[in-house]
């Protein structure tokens, strides 16, 4: 089977039981040490509802996300410009960053904007451009991570994303928690060794803090002082720090939401 990544041969890894029926293979790769499933044909099941019922801490990671993206605009990035949340799900995100004061949008062509309605941009080649795209608990999900890639690039240069490296010595799906074969969802696992391969193709930088977050941009940036700003622990005290920089668009939003209702748009 072919690497989704550097389309090099892949070897067989461990199987394991996706949705408690499917006995799924996965392979890495020994080039770029990409992780992957076998043809993921049980996906539609395993989107029967976007968000997953196992997805309970969805609401606390958007809230200690809001507290990481804070600081890394604040201190990369021009927090006067506007930004994108892509595959932003039900649009929490989104909202908490408009309550923080950050200009931002929402993208998600399979899931239910609740939160940030009148936010949201279209899909297609017609968007605009923005200072930074944000993509959280996606990269795991794609199935072509390169195209998706590449879309994402077309709305920004800088893309910020969340997914867990995987971890040293791995042999068997029960040795890491995040293969979550339950789901069904997570089908693509990356290496920091992977992370390097599509910046390198992208002709792009990559910055992480070796973990959880990472930074594919254009922009010069210290890969130190990335990895120290998007640290759980400094994020919430950047973030407070640089809290009155800006004014909530809450309060600004809600008005001209009231004002499109009244005049029936």
């Amino acid at each position: 089977m072919q690497c989704r990544i550097c389309n090099n041969e892949t070897e067989r890894l461990f199987s394991a039981t996706v949705l408690s029926q499917y006995d799924v293979q996965y392979y890495r790769c020994p080039q770029c040490l990409f992780l992957q499933t076998e043809e993921p044909y049980w996906l539609p099941e395993a989107y029967s509802t976007a968000i997953t019922r196992l997805d309970i801490g969805l609401l606390q990671r958007n809230i200690a996300f809001s507290q990481i993206v804070s600081a890394v605009i604040t201190v990369f990035f021009d927090r006067k410009q506007s930004f994108l949340d892509f595959a932003g799900g039900y649009g929490v995100f989104t909202r908490l960053m408009r309550d923080r004061g950050f200009d931002y949008y929402h993208q998600d062509k399979f899931c239910e904007n609740l939160f940030a309605q009148n936010f949201g941009v279209p899909s297609g080649n017609a968007h605009p451009r923005f200072e930074m795209l944000s993509a959280f608990e996606l990269f795991e999900h794609l199935p072509d991570p390169m195209q998706a890639i590449e879309e994402m690039l077309s709305y920004s240069d800088s893309i910020l994303f969340s997914t867990v490296l995987q971890p040293p010595a791995l042999r068997e799906a029960d040795d890491w928690p995040y293969i979550a074969p339950e789901i069904g969802q997570h089908i693509s696992f990356y290496h920091r060794s992977t992370l390097e391969y599509i910046a390198q193709q992208k002709k792009i930088s990559l910055f992480t803090n070796g973990k959880n977050f990472h930074l594919f941009s254009r922009k010069k940036i210290s890969p130190l002082l990335f990895s120290i700003v998007s640290n759980y622990q400094v994020a919430p005290f950047i973030s407070s720090l640089t809290s009155g920089l800006q004014k909530s668009l809450l309060e600004k939003d809600y008005a001209e939401l009231k004002k499109k209702i009244r005049d029936g748009a």
